[in-house]
């Protein structure tokens, strides 16, 4: 009988670990992972670099290909996920040696909701011909990798028929869980649970003391972990509650986690580089993407030599060059070990007051597509952590309250009450191996104490995570030993109301909810509709307030945490109807260690439906709604009648005028629409749904529905069911206009694709962009004919603008059309405002990979500073546009354009937000919002 093992996995932003202990046994060993790790060298190593490089056609030899090759094979190791790229040690050496073709930090680029994580977007910034994968098939290939190397080394005992740990960041919001499983299934590894990095480094401490517990633990009350890996900065508190007789093992309870902070050695290395980069380059010249990225690497080493306890005086960088030119462009520059502490300990752990907090800008810092804090300081973020856990913290620590002062809900002041310092501290991470760093933490928390921490020894910063999965699967196993309990880290809130200052949510899992508890809403019912899809918007808070399941609240958005949409389709019945059903929401903290969610029947409580996460990249609503759950408007139903009077099944002789009057009419009683929320505007999109064959009345109800329709479903995403609208709405597309003729209804026809343009996804955008493309390269010649469609030119110009989905090849070559026709005379103006949609820097909807290249805005760009913009009014937006600045080297234009953009728009006396977006990464405002767009947004919707 084949042996079976307990199996942990970290799947870190720089290393992969596995650790393991057989069937029966104590003895936790970690697993060494067989690799490249040289050109034709395979060997075995406990850390595998979460790396992967795409070697191009011919750059390694068939000997190393075999290798590679040969490192993937195992049993059912999935060849799509691992394709031809070298995974582990040779791949990050080959990353610091060839600029664009390295895929790093894909764990990171997991919790990045801005683009679609699912789309083959790395590495980023690369040339058009190194292959791309998506970040979820990255994190993938690492995990298939391992399980590659365990199928070997363990025949008859595949890894995936193991009871696996997998851990993730305390930080990581649903929507990254559910991804880091998705990437565990398509590595071949369905059947796991997720443990949450800092529990698992301080379960391998208890583990290692687990005979002197009680003693080692006697003195000790609230705990800190601190764990600083490649990617995260990761927080979280422990209670420790000795035992009645002082003998017995403490209890342990997590109190507090952070939230999610991309904060690591990523930002150290990055920071190192750009200092590199000043020495290396003259004149202000800036390094591509891929130059960088290849230099951060190059930098993480030296950082990691001159860190450690034995590390020389300096270091040189070398920055090779490209091609044919690799040694000959080679520049090279020192790096002293005290200019290198000087930035990684004062810059990151710098000596503040524990009242400082982080600092804030208008928008994050962004490199390489990663949305990095606006404040790199680890420690103004912690002391904000402990800042938000005080009340929870003073308890541990048996300190008085605040005694005095009260906020609006009865609460304690926590800006009046003593701030409670860990007396305890495990630290964890690859960072930790220098000493500097560690002695920088521990003077810091001992700055803010008034006496130094005790610290419990960590005698393997890179290895505690995994070796902590198998500790806490054995302790778990065995139902006893020293655990960690406390439950859920956060609570979690279903969101009720979208209009209004203040929106509300209702908690449906309180912070500490067991694992394997259900909470039902029983007094919280809702109405849906079988057969057809429902979402609901949930958002997450870490904070230490007790909230109770059923208990109403009021969203800051400073304490809430907005997470990916629930949702789930419910079958129709058996005969295909649509029936009603009446449901209550169930929350449960699944054995996983992820959120669970279920519609339950009233009636029948065997009627269960799932919902799940969608973590497409999105809109964010700080007022979401669940549209089941949120009020309709008082005067909804005087609408709908009014909209049945014209689109209403008995058909009733209304002349062109009253049918054109309908949207006045809506406006007398429902308020000027621009003032109309979301809910409203969707619920009016649903009566008109329901009524879109009656469209085709007359050229009149074409019109007006088209023009309704759009303004109401407008920008197509960002409330509950918007896919769904979407799809019923697109069959339409298809059918194509009733009144041909008709050149206004060809006008309201394209506005109404591009209104809701954001709900399409990047097929249909395609559809769209193909029909435009056969009307819009037709057009002098349809004018002269007499074509109507062509009455709606100016309409269709902005839909080829807005489609932000289609990818880059396609948005250059509209690009170039744009540009073609406005080189003439005849050419109205707005049209450079659509090339500045195309090459806008900043996408309002789409993912980032989908950005024109810089390369080309810039030579867009040229041709609008050709302009007198006092004469063209439109070009100085798309400059702006052009020219804004991301903060990602990927997409942003060269400093000396920017400049002269900026120079340009001060002279015009433009906005100062237009001059503020080149020069600062900032978001838009809402009138700038509304420029780009080409209309205001409903209220309330703001788009990420």
């Amino acid at each position: 009988m084949a042996t079976r093992y307990t199996v942990g996995i970290d799947l870190g932003t720089s290393n992969t670990v596995v650790a393991f202990a057989a069937e029966g046994e104590d003895r936790i060993q970690v697993l060494e992972i067989e690799q490249l790790v040289g050109r034709g060298e395979l060997a075995a190593r406990t850390l595998l670099p979460s790396v992967r490089y795409h070697p191009a056609a011919g750059e390694l030899d068939p000997a190393t290909l075999r290798l590679v090759a040969s490192a993937g094979e195992g049993q059912g190791a999935p060849p799509a996920v691992l394709g031809e790229a070298v995974v582990g040690q040779y791949a990050r050496e080959l990353g610091a040696q060839v600029p664009g073709r390295a895929v790093a930090s894909a764990k990171s680029w997991l919790s990045h909701a801005g683009v679609d994580r699912n789309a083959a977007i790395l590495p980023w910034g690369a040339a058009e011909d190194v292959p791309r994968v998506s970040p979820v098939v990255a994190s993938a290939s690492y995990l298939a990798h391992v399980r590659a190397a365990w199928n070997r080394q363990h025949p008859g005992a595949a890894l995936e028929n193991q009871d696996i740990v997998l851990t993730v960041p305390a930080s990581f919001d649903e929507g990254a869980r559910a991804l880091t499983l998705e990437a565990a299934r398509l590595a071949g590894l369905p059947r796991l649970r997720l443990l949450e990095e800092p529990q698992a480094a301080f379960h391998d401490w208890l583990f290692r003391h687990r005979e002197q517990l009680a003693a080692e633990l006697a003195q000790s009350r609230l705990l800190l972990v601190c764990d600083i890996g490649g990617g995260t900065t990761d927080l979280t508190l422990i209670q420790v509650e000795p035992a009645a007789d002082g003998l017995s093992p403490p209890r342990l309870t997590r109190i507090g986690v952070g939230d999610h902070l991309m904060l690591g050695g990523d930002n150290m290395d990055l920071a190192l580089a750009h200092l590199v980069e000043k020495r290396l380059l003259a004149g202000g010249e800036r390094l591509s993407a891929a130059q960088l990225a290849q230099l951060v690497q190059r930098c993480r080493a030296a950082k990691e030599q001159l860190l450690a306890a034995d590390a020389p005086e300096e270091l040189k960088v070398t920055l090779l060059g490209a091609g044919s030119r690799l040694i000959g462009a080679a520049r090279s520059t020192a790096l002293r070990r005290d200019e290198v502490l000087r930035l990684v300990v004062d810059g990151f752990l710098p000596l503040v007051g524990a009242d400082e907090a982080p600092a804030r800008r208008r928008a994050a810092i962004v490199e390489f597509g990663l949305p990095y804090p606006a404040d790199p300081a680890i420690s103004r973020h912690l002391a904000a952590f402990l800042r938000r856990h005080g009340q929870v913290s003073r308890a541990a620590l048996g300190m008085p309250g605040p005694g005095a002062g009260r906020d609006a809900d009865g609460d304690a002041d926590e800006a009046a009450a003593p701030l409670a310092i860990p007396d305890t501290l495990l630290l964890n991470g690859g960072v930790f191996r220098a000493d500097a760093i560690s002695a920088r933490l521990e003077g810091l928390l001992a700055h803010w104490r008034g006496a130094p921490p005790r610290v419990l020894h960590n005698d393997a910063p890179d290895l505690a995570v995994a070796r902590g999965a198998v500790a806490f699967a054995l302790v778990r196993a065995a139902r006893s030993g020293p655990g960690i309990g406390g439950g859920s880290a956060r609570s979690y809130f279903l969101v009720l109301e979208a209009g209004g200052e203040a929106a509300r949510a209702i908690c449906v899992l309180p912070r500490g909810t067991e694992s394997g508890t259900e909470v039902a809403l029983p007094e919280r019912r809702f109405a849906l509709r079988l057969g057809q899809p429902v979402r609901f918007h949930l958002v997450s808070s870490t904070g230490d307030r007790a909230w109770q399941a059923g208990e109403l609240v009021e969203l800051d958005a400073d304490d809430f945490i907005h997470l990916p949409p629930l949702a789930a389709r419910l079958p129709a019945t058996a005969a295909g109807r649509r029936e009603n059903v009446a449901v209550r929401l169930v929350a449960c903290l699944t054995e996983v260690g992820t959120l669970e969610m279920q519609c339950v029947a009233i009636d029948d409580d065997t009627q269960r439906w799932q919902l799940a996460f969608q973590v497409r990249a999105e809109a964010d609503m700080p007022a979401t709604e669940a549209a089941a759950a949120a009020g309709a408007h008082p005067r909804l139903a005087q609408a709908i009648a009014l909209i049945d009077e014209v689109f209403g099944g008995q058909a009733r002789e209304l002349d062109a005028k009253a049918v054109r009057q309908l949207r006045a009419r809506l406006e007398r009683v429902l308020g000027r629409r621009d003032d109309w929320d979301m809910a409203l505007l969707r619920a009016l999109f649903d009566a008109l749904l329901e009524r879109a064959r009656r469209r085709r009345r007359s050229a009149e109800h074409e019109r007006v529905w088209l023009n309704l329709a759009g303004y109401c479903l407008r920008p197509g995403l960002g409330a509950a069911l918007d896919d769904w609208r979407v799809d019923q709405l697109w069959a339409l597309f298809g059918q194509g206009l009733q009144y041909v003729r008709e050149g206004n209804n060809w006008s309201e026809w394209w506005t109404l694709w591009r209104r809701c343009a954001g709900g399409l996804d990047e097929a249909r955008q395609l559809q769209v962009l193909e029909v435009l493309a056969e009307h819009l390269e037709d057009t002098d010649a349809a004018r002269r004919r007499g074509d109507p469609v062509q009455g709606s030119y100016d309409d269709m110009v902005r839909l080829a603008a807005a489609l932000e989905r289609v990818p880059a090849m396609h948005r250059i070559e509209v690009g170039k059309w744009l540009l073609e026709r406005l080189a003439r005379p005849a050419e109205k103006a707005h049209t450079w405002w659509a090339l500045g949609r195309v090459g806008a820097r900043e996408s309002l909807y789409g993912s980032a990979h989908n950005v024109v290249p810089p390369e080309t805005a810039a030579e867009w760009l040229q041709a609008v500073l050709a302009l007198d913009w006092k004469v063209v009014e439109p070009a100085a937006f798309a400059a702006a546009q052009l020219a804004r600045l991301t903060g990602d080297r990927a997409r942003d234009l060269a400093p000396e354009l920017r400049d002269e953009v900026a120079r340009r728009l001060a002279a015009l006396r433009a906005p100062q937000s237009w001059i503020t977006m080149v020069r600062e990464v900032v978001s838009l405002d809402d009138a700038d919002r509304r420029r780009s767009f080409g209309e205001a947004l409903p209220p309330g919707l703001r788009l990420l």
